[in-house]
């Protein structure tokens, strides 16, 4: 009941949300932007070509208070974002460019089943990229005051990139987060991880090549473990400590070496691990269904599964790109 219930909140709120902003004070935050972004190295050129056309998006806000992390279960959020359909369409795209998405997992050392699953989960292997204009979503986020100071650095990363010719303004299209291309990269991720892998002197996020490049270096550089394992869904038992549990993807706290946790496992005879693997306990659903202290569903997660987590910070997301990633494995 309680899921229906904020369910029904959640609906309210992004049909009642009441847009402060009018277009005296958007246009007057513009304006105080704009000194900002010229102090950041932002040439009146570059902001003029850029800038000119952005407007306060009303809906951009009413989607940042209404993501489907705040109020799907997981076994619906996983189930949505994992199915057999979406293997086939991910099967295809690698049929279709076998030869290439081969080369980028032995050259990154990054399975190429990681890249189909966050494509797969982000884009829909680049189906749905997004129609934002991603100026005026950075913008109205800026403008915004839940997370104004993250928002305005992205918006600043994302001018300096066009400053210095590393990607096309007049392509910037994409979610309502400013987020961008066949992987969905923040202009952060952008600026330090994407790759013009063709060598044609720009970035290209929508295209295979420097898409699939970038997506893998991305991954590499974070430290991914090649062909280690994600995460292993558990049977608690209800004695097991408190302290223990995870349900924010902020820091997994109480990492402790499987030998340790099996204690607390009811299925550990199931379970091929070794006892030195380090892992922390996910009860992933407590912040959106009552009583969870029934503690299902729950996981171990392990090193790799917590690099998913800097790609988007998300129990969830994380448990669903593991999901598929290994779905795509028992077919390629």
């Amino acid at each position: 009941m309680k899921i229906i219930r904020n369910f029904i909140i959640l609906i309210l709120f992004f049909n009642t949300y009441p847009l402060f902003a009018n277009n005296d004070s958007f246009d007057e935050w513009l304006k105080s932007f704009k000194v900002y972004a010229l102090k950041n190295n932002i040439s009146e050129k570059t902001f003029d070509m850029t800038m000119s056309d952005v407007v306060f998006l009303p809906k951009v806000i009413k989607y940042d208070r209404f993501q489907p992390e705040f109020y799907e279960d997981t076994k619906t959020y996983i189930s949505k974002r994992s199915s057999n359909l979406k293997v086939k369409k991910g099967i295809k795209l690698y049929e279709t460019n076998k030869t290439f998405i081969d080369s980028i997992d032995n050259k990154f050392s990054v399975e190429k089943s990681l890249l189909l699953a966050l494509m797969g989960i982000e884009t829909n292997f680049g189906t749905y990229v997004g129609k934002m204009d991603i100026l005026s979503s950075l913008a109205t986020l800026s403008f915004d005051k839940r997370r104004s100071e993250f928002f305005t650095n992205e918006l600043i990363t994302i001018l300096q990139l066009v400053e210095s010719q590393k990607i096309d303004h007049s392509i910037l299209y994409g979610s309502w987060a400013g987020a961008f291309g066949n992987f969905q990269f923040m202009p952060s991720t952008i600026e330090r991880y994407a790759i013009d892998y063709d060598n044609n002197n720009i970035i290209e996020l929508k295209t295979t090549k420097d898409s699939f490049a970038s997506a893998a270096n991305y991954i590499n550089k974070i430290g991914w473990l090649k062909n280690q394992p994600c995460f292993i869904k558990v049977n608690l038992t209800k004695n097991v400590p408190k302290n223990l549990l995870n349900t924010s993807a902020k820091k997994l706290h109480n990492k402790k070496k499987f030998g340790f946790l099996k204690k607390y496992i009811k299925n550990k005879d199931d379970i091929d691990l070794r006892d030195n693997i380090i892992g922390s306990i996910i009860t992933p659903d407590k912040d959106i269904i009552p009583d969870s202290e029934n503690l299902e569903p729950a996981y171990i997660v392990f090193e790799n599964y917590e690099k998913i987590l800097q790609w988007n910070r998300s129990l969830r997301f994380g448990l669903a790109v593991c999901t598929l990633k290994e779905k795509f494995e028992n077919v390629l």
